[in-house]
């Protein structure tokens, strides 16, 4: 394998591309509360055919791992069962099929599993340069929900400039991915949050209008905001009975996209509705899919997408950066919603 070039000396470049045997990871032997997310000694993996092997600096948290430490979502066979989907950092090796001129390189990935450790592998097509308008926490901070939201809103629901779209959760990872992926490419959004500093919260990162769902019917606010007109896109996290009241929400031709049901996986659907406005209901799930189509997304990503990252219009809202060894309490500053954007470790 051969060293990028770069500013360091070729021996302070071989040294740094050591790889050793052991890192720290968390790995729960067994489901439970934040308790069981302690550091413990794994091998370090080897990068197969068209994987790269990354020296991690830091991992974005996501609800989705809050759920597998419970047991309630396991990986997909296969995977890692080490925790964590996203991930910064610079690769250190390279497999079969990989230039291994990509040694060296700063990068963020989307990974099915193992980021909360300090080396982890990633698909070489799921990987994205690092650009200097980021930092490695911005960049592990993007990728899963820059994924989510891109193949939901822009590809699932075919958002155009000038539409409408409803964010459920506005102050989340995804809600404050999908508020500025919405406004760069020239959407008005609607939020609903949970309170008052939230809603403000929101505002000040792009939303158009936000609403306290605790204290106002965000049906009647959607239609009064619009006209009563609706929005062209919900995009929902809380399935359960939030999904006629989203139905409502919508205007002629509007598309609904589920991608989490925290309320609940079942819904009463109103058909009436549904044929009056000839609307689409569609929804998705990232984690399971194949490489191919993880890969296919992230090639898009760097063509329409990142060149607003390296120009520094496209930035992740960061909450709190925590070290590898207080992943518990990263994991209970999620549980408690208190947070506005992403939750990182670093390692």
């Amino acid at each position: 394998m051969s060293i990028r070039p770069g500013n360091s000396t070729e021996a302070e470049s071989d040294e740094r591309m050591i790889v050793p045997e052991t890192m720290l990871a968390i790995d729960p032997d067994a489901p439970g509360g934040p308790e069981v997310l302690v550091p413990v000694e794994r091998p370090v993996p080897v990068p197969q055919a068209d994987e790269v092997l990354i020296r991690v600096a830091a991992a974005g948290v996501n609800r989705p791992e809050v759920m597998q430490r419970m047991g309630l979502y396991p990986p997909p066979p296969g995977a890692s069962s080490i925790l964590g989907m996203e991930l910064s950092g610079e690769i250190v090796a390279v497999g079969d099929d990989v230039p291994p001129e990509m040694i060296g390189q700063p990068v963020c990935a989307l990974v099915t599993a193992g980021a909360y450790a300090q080396y982890a592998v990633a698909p070489y097509a799921q990987c994205l340069h690092v650009p200097e308008a980021l930092s490695m926490v911005e960049a592990a901070a993007m990728p899963e929900t820059l994924f989510t939201v891109w193949t939901n809103v822009f590809e699932r629901a075919y958002a155009t400039a000038g539409d409408w779209i409803l964010v459920h959760g506005g102050t989340s990872g995804i809600g404050t991915m999908a508020i500025a992926l919405a406004k760069l490419f020239e959407l008005h959004v609607i939020v609903t949050a949970g309170s008052d500093a939230k809603c403000n919260a929101a505002l000040a990162i792009g939303a158009d209008h936000a609403i306290n769902y605790r204290d106002e019917d965000f049906v009647a606010r959607v239609k009064a905001i619009t006209g009563g007109r609706g929005v062209d896109i919900v995009l929902d996290m809380v399935g359960g009975d939030y999904v006629a009241r989203n139905i409502q929400c919508l205007a002629e031709e509007g598309r609904h996209v589920s991608i989490a049901a925290q309320r609940g996986p079942e819904a009463a659907i109103p058909l009436w509705p549904v044929m009056r406005k000839r609307l689409t209901l569609t929804g998705s799930t990232l984690r399971p899919r194949d490489k191919t189509f993880k890969g296919m997304v992230a090639d898009e990503l760097a063509r329409t997408v990142w060149p607003h990252v390296e120009e520094g219009r496209l930035k992740p809202v960061v909450d709190t950066v925590f070290p590898l060894a207080q992943a518990a309490d990263a994991h209970r500053r999620m549980e408690a919603g208190d947070h506005v954007g992403k939750i990182v470790l670093t390692m």
